[in-house]
């Protein structure tokens, strides 16, 4: 796969669909490689729009460029000290924006999940002239007050880094029955952990991804100015980003639809797909 030159870092991506087609990209979560963003919902989403599709592996994760620092003490950042912290959201989001221009691309459509949703947000406050639309998918404002996660997730979250290939599997399946209480499906779940795990093992960049998101700030009064088409889209039983912060992200920018699922955890339960897919489009046709 290729890389390009970003923010001074260098990004993995794919593409998919014709480039001639507006461009619609997939920002992935936390910890997460851009092929968890699965082959067949990019194509769904080639073929919808029809859109020219990019996945990309953040800073710090699967292939793109491994950070330098010191590492992150969580708990300090929780207190208020950032200094280990070595980078956020908004660097993110910058990253984004600078692959779309090694790319000659002027403007895109902004979809992102989790943390990838806040990075879009971040993007779409930061870039809106690059930004044609905006889709926050399981995502949060970063208002601390909102889309916290319940015990047993912030559990799932936080357990110790996996020792190898079997374990990284058995810790997906785990963790999946938590996070996707309705349509957990273990074989996949096992499936993709162990083609991350081959791909690119690298725990400690979760854990910076993860202080970058502790580091910062609220985007709420930001993202009142944000005009781009937007659309929310959560699952009222999410354990991870809890469905307040869906709620939260709608609010706070004028005009964005907030589409939930009463069936989706913190995930993108494939009998979903059409309704996401369909949604994501009818969003990205108001831009024009």
């Amino acid at each position: 796969m290729p890389r390009a030159k970003s923010n001074g870092i260098e990004l993995e991506y794919e593409t998919f669909g014709n480039p001639e087609d507006p461009t619609l990209l997939l920002v992935m979560g936390l910890g997460a490689q851009m092929i968890a963003w699965d082959d067949a919902f990019c194509q769904q989403l080639v073929e919808a729009g029809p859109f020219h599709v990019i996945r990309y592996d953040n800073r710090d994760v699967g292939l793109s460029t491994r950070t330098e620092g010191p590492e992150p003490d969580l708990a300090a950042i929780m207190s208020g000290d950032t200094s280990t912290a070595t980078y956020r959201v908004e660097d993110m989001a910058d990253d984004a924006a600078g692959l779309l221009d090694a790319l000659g691309i002027d403007k895109a459509h902004i979809v992102g999940a989790s943390m990838g949703g806040m990075i879009a947000q971040a993007i779409a406050i930061r870039h809106p002239e690059k930004t044609a639309s905006l889709c926050s998918i399981m995502s949060t404002t970063g208002d601390r007050g909102v889309g916290q996660p319940n015990a047993e997730a912030m559990g799932a979250l936080m357990a110790p880094p996996a020792t190898s290939r079997e374990e990284a599997m058995d810790r997906a399946a785990a963790s999946g029955r938590i996070l996707s209480p309705v349509h957990f499906d273990e074989r996949k779940a096992r499936e993709r952990a162990g083609q991350a795990y081959d791909r690119a093992f690298y725990p400690l960049g979760m854990q910076r991804q993860l202080a970058a998101i502790m580091a910062s700030p609220d985007r709420t009064p930001e993202l009142a100015k944000v005009s781009a088409p937007t659309l929310v889209i959560h699952g009222t039983v999410d354990p991870l980003v809890t469905y307040s912060g869906g709620e939260a992200t709608a609010k706070a920018v004028p005009g964005a639809d907030l589409l939930a699922f009463d069936d989706m955890g913190h995930d993108l339960p494939e009998p979903r797909w059409p309704e996401i897919v369909a949604a994501i489009v009818a969003n990205a046709k108001k831009a024009a």
